[in-house]
Order: C-alpha cells, then structure tokens, then sequence
C-alpha cells in the first residue's frame, strides 16, 4: 500500500488472503535435504570477496531437520541479506566485504540465534556452525513409528511434519487430508488435522480433530494441551480446565499445561489453585519462560498479597523487556500501586518510586486480571495514569504549546532519514508470539502542508524487502501520530487536559484527543485495493510541561470496522530528542511506534523504531535524490 496523509495514516491490506505464518509460501524441498551425505568434495565459489559457509544445527549437535532463515547484516553498511537454508542444513553468502556482521537464525519452533562475524580476509572461505535451541512453548509434532498405522501413512505424516516444519500450512493439509482417508483412527492424523485447523482459525474443525485425537489416546498430551488452548480461547473455562487436567495427569512436568491450568482457574476465579498452578508452571519452565509470573503476579493480587503480586510482575518485565504484553503488565502495576495511593497524593515524592515494602490488600470488589486480551495494552480509557492533586491544568497554554511545537517541525523538515527496524509477530491470545520477523531500512519520510488543511506524509524504505509488507499488511505514517495537534489538525478532535503526571521521570501534561463525529477524519484508513476505511481515533499524549515536546502518545479505535474484520487497534509512539549539530537544531522525531492489531482473527504486533538520523531542512541546497 501506499500511504498517504492528506494526513491520513493508512493501513494497507492486500487484496489476497492472509498467510497465518511469517513465512507465507511455501519453500521447494528435496526429498529428505538434510540428510544427504558429504561427498568429501572440495567446494569452490566464484566470489570477489569472502564467502560465508553457514551449517544450522539443533541442541543436540544433529543438523536441523527444518528450513532455517537466515539474515546477514553490516551495521556499519547498513546491508542486509537474506536466505535459507537448504541442504545438508547449510547456506552460503559470496562476495563479503571486509568488516564485522551480524547473524541472525531462526526456524520455526526454534529460538532465535544471534552470532558476530569478523571477515578480515578477501578470496577466503569462512565456515560458520550455529546451534539453535528447541523452543520450549512449541509444538512438539509426533513421529510416525506407530506399528499399527500402514507405512503407507507414516510416509505421508512424515512428509506433512517436513511441510509445517517449514511452515507450510496448505502443503501439509493437502498431505493429511491423503493420511486422513487411509487411517482415520490415527490419533497422530487426528491431531497434526486439528493443529493446522487451529493455526488456519477453523476452529469448529480443530476442535473436532483434537476431541477425536483425545478420545483415540488419553496420553497424547499435545493434543489435549492443544485443545485445552481452544476451549480457554472460545471461554468454556469449566471444559478447559477437564482437558487440561487430563494434559498434567498425562504429563506432570510439561510448564505449559500448567501455564493453561493457572490461566483458566484465574477465570473461574479460583485464585489459590491459580496462584499454585502458576508456582508449578515457573518451576518447570525452569527459566525458559516468564510468562508464569504474570498469571501469578494476578492471582496473588486478586488473594490481597500486592507487594508479591508487583514483585512477580517486576520479575517478568525484567526478564522479558521485549514481551508485546509488558506494557500491559506496567499499566497493572500501576493500577496496583494506586490502589493504595500515599496519604499525601504526591505524585513525584520519592516514596513513589520502585515498589513498596507494605501495602494494604485489595479491596474483595477490585479484582485484577490480565486476561482476557492478554495480548493487547489496557484501552485508552480502561487505565488512567495517576495525576497529581489539586493541580490545576491550563489546557489551553498546553495545547497551544504542543500545536506549535508540532507546526515548528512540519516548517522545519523538508525530510529526515534514518535507519528503521520492523519487528513482526503474530500473537496467539497469550501475548506468545507465534511467528516473528525482523527486517531493516533505510527509512525516508517527508512532512509538507501541501494545501492549507491538508498535510502531506510520504515515506520511502528500501533495505531486505521493497516494502514493509509483512503477513499480507504494509503500515505506514504510524511515527506521524503528533499530527493529531498540527494547527490544521487539531480542531478535528475533542481535545481536554487531565492533569499533571511523568514520564521518565519528567513532569508530563496528559491531554486526551477524541475524533469529532462533525469533523471529517483526516488521521488514519485502511485500504483494501482501491477502497478506503477509514478510522476514528482517541488517545492521549504526553507533553513535557517544561518545553511542550510531545513525548509518548497512544491511541486506539472508537468502534470496530466490521466491513474488513477490524476488531482493534492500539498504537503507542514513543518520540526523543535527536541533535543536528550541523544545523545548530534539536528536533523531536519517532523513536519508535508499536501497533497491536486484531485483524481477521489474527493478533498482530508491529514495532518500527527508528535510530541514526540525518535531517535535510526546507531552505538546504542539498541534492541528494529521494530513493525510487
């Protein structure tokens, strides 16, 4: 999609269906690729520079036996390239300049790989092994050894397991689909049937597949985790709780039942059986997940023990910073904290600060629960931050001094470039991200008022795709957000001041924006082919109250757009200062900007952030050409 701002943000949805995998199509595999034997053959390249070997293996030392995507960037020369694996488990990357480069491995239901390489040599060939580690929250698929199954069918499991080892959904439905003729009483068909089912959201199908899988073996624990997941997914907590009962009698030692388990009682508001789940849960991971901590964080809080409940939630942000749900874990806290606000209401006292050492329980009517959009932050309206008292906000000078703030940077910049990374996911209901992407930029955009009222935002991006186009979606002008206060914009929206909070430790003005349902919506649409939608904001921005710089703003849709499966949205932009010592100038531009999606059926997370600026101004001479 193109964006385009007359400001209007836009979402792009290509006409094509959805892929429910990062991946999207379907990789060519030979017959058994990694499992060929190394003829002893010297290998030569054709290659002006240095060549990179690089072999993928798993935990266990054995080449990986799935297709592994590999990125290869110089942060100095901002190249980035990407591949895969093929056989034996093994890429190769030519005509490698001298200098330092980042790798980065992932393959599907393994974690992430990071690794340095310093090529100091031209003409030289450099082998490179990278182990990837199991990823714990992923599906274990069955191997097809049951003697009572036709060898027939186990070739066809088999080859079915190869296609959603590379994330081939179709091609291992088509393949099943075959195995599910020959032998519908295979509990293994029954439930590789309803995982593709669940991951294709077809969910009365999935649930018949894993029902019959259950029902065909009692210890096939996947698939009653699996289903046990659906049934908490579709709030038939009573039922999920039998099944994933049944999962922990199979399996005592398996963290993930044990997360479902703490999950569903917390919905049942069975506090205590949640609180001991969530402890099982976090001993078994054994350090390979965090996530235990939020559940546990909930249900101490819930039982009135908050000084544990915020030490559980401080736990999982400091080891997981990243997690799409940790800025709804910050909002919980401080929700909890407030409960219990100090007798003098000041809200930039020291004793504020960090967590506190006695804190009264909550209240039996104030029950505190994540769920049940875990993956998504609290509403706009749903959590207010804390305000100090009896301090009178002068809405006017703060919204005057944002506007022209905002107006000075539109008069200022003619473009600024910069390097921008994207970070995709798709979130199961959890928060856990399903599939993950990341790719960089070069990232161009350009603010101009081309007619009076009308602002106009373009951006450009060339790096490892032409487009940020991801899972069939491409974002753009999401860092335009402050636009929202330009003086042409501005009186589209109700605009009111909430008092006096921080941000990072600074005092913050909070003005909450709302659009106008007389004013035309100039913001932010969809566009599916040549058709727009667009959508009406509300948000609230934080404004420095010793300069007016918009700092951080969030926003989220009024209603639904049910013509193309909207169901929500949130945005979070976060903006800094950024010095251009050149041009004797400070100006604040994005940092980063984080969007959480629910579009048909599928959660998505997006974080486009932003770093080595360069600013070209309006009156500069400077001829360098915009990229095509």
């Amino acid at each position: 999609m193109v964006f385009r701002w007359s400001a209007l943000a836009a979402i792009s949805i290509l006409a094509s269906s959805l892929s429910p995998n990062s991946f999207g199509q379907a990789f060519p595999l030979p017959k058994d690729p990694w499992t060929q034997p190394n003829t002893g053959k010297i290998e030569t390249f054709n290659s002006e520079g240095a060549t990179l070997v690089l072999s993928v293996y798993n935990d266990l030392r054995g080449l990986l036996d799935r297709q592994a995507m590999v990125k290869l960037s110089n942060p100095t020369t901002k190249m980035v390239v990407w591949q895969t694996t093929q056989d034996k488990s093994a890429t190769t990357f030519g005509d490698l300049p001298l200098g330092t480069y980042d790798l980065e491995v992932s393959a599907v239901g393994y974690l992430p790989e990071h690794q340095a390489l310093e090529v100091r040599r031209e003409l030289y060939v450099y082998h490179l092994d990278v182990a990837l580690r199991k990823d714990p929250a992923s599906i274990e698929f069955p191997a097809s050894t049951n003697s009572d199954v036709p060898a027939k069918v186990r070739k066809q499991i088999d080859r079915a397991v190869t296609s959603l080892k590379s994330g081939d959904l179709k091609r291992a439905q088509d393949q099943l689909a075959k195995a599910y003729q020959n032998a519908p009483s295979s509990s293994d068909v029954n439930f590789l049937l309803g995982y593709v089912s669940f991951q294709k959201n077809q969910f009365g199908d999935a649930q018949g597949y894993l029902s019959k899988a259950a029902q065909l073996d009692s210890h096939n624990v996947e698939a009653l985790t699996l289903l046990g997941r659906l049934h908490l997914q579709q709030e038939n907590y009573p039922l999920a709780k039998t099944v994933l009962q049944q999962a922990a009698a199979a399996n005592p030692r398996n963290w993930i039942v044990h997360s479902l388990l703490a999950d569903t009682c917390l919905h049942l508001r069975e506090y205590q059986e949640a609180r001991d789940q969530a402890e099982q849960a976090i001993e078994e991971a054994r350090g390979q997940d965090y996530s235990g901590e939020i559940v546990l964080g909930e249900a101490l809080a819930n039982l009135g023990h908050r000084v544990e409940a915020l030490r559980a939630f401080q736990t999982f942000l400091e080891k997981s910073p990243r997690s799409p749900t940790a800025p709804r874990v910050r909002e919980l806290m401080t929700q909890l904290e407030a409960s219990n606000v100090l007798a003098s209401n000041d809200l930039f006292s020291p004793e504020m600060t960090g967590l506190r050492s006695a804190i009264d329980p909550i209240p039996a009517a104030s029950v505190l629960v994540l769920r049940p959009n875990a993956w998504e932050p609290p509403g706009i309206d749903d959590v207010r931050p804390p305000v100090a008292s009896g301090m009178k906000c002068p809405a006017q000078e703060v919204i005057d001094g944002a506007s022209q703030r905002v107006k000075q940077l539109v008069d200022d910049i003619s473009r600024f470039v910069a390097i921008e990374e994207l970070i995709h996911e798709d979130l199961d209901d959890f928060g856990n991200p399903v599939t993950k992407v990341t790719r960089t930029y070069n990232y161009t955009a350009s603010i101009s008022e081309q007619q009076k009222g009308y602002l106009g935002v373009e951006e450009y991006r060339l790096g490892s795709e032409s487009s940020s186009e991801l899972a069939g979606i491409t974002t753009r002008g999401l860092p335009a957000l402050a636009l929202v206060f330009h003086p042409a914009m501005r009186d589209n929206f109700e605009l009111s001041c909430e008092g006096l909070g921080q941000w990072q430790g600074k005092a913050a003005w909070l003005v909450h924006f709302r659009q106008r349902a007389d004013r035309p919506n100039r913001m932010q649409a969809y566009k599916i082919g040549y058709q727009s939608y667009p959508v009406d904001l509300k948000g609230r921005a934080w404004i420095l109250s010793e300069s007016f710089q918009i700092a951080r703003i969030e926003s989220q849709l009024i209603e639904p757009v049910p013509d193309i499966q909207l169901l929500g949205q949130q945005q979070i932009v976060d903006y800094g200062p950024v010095p251009f010592p050149k041009k004797h100038v400070e100006l604040w531009l994005p940092k980063s900007a984080e969007l959480y999606f629910d579009l048909r059926r599928h959660h998505y997370y997006r974080r486009h952030s932003f770093d080595h600026f360069m600013l070209f101004s309006v009156d500069s001479t400077e001829n360098t050409p915009l990229p095509k």
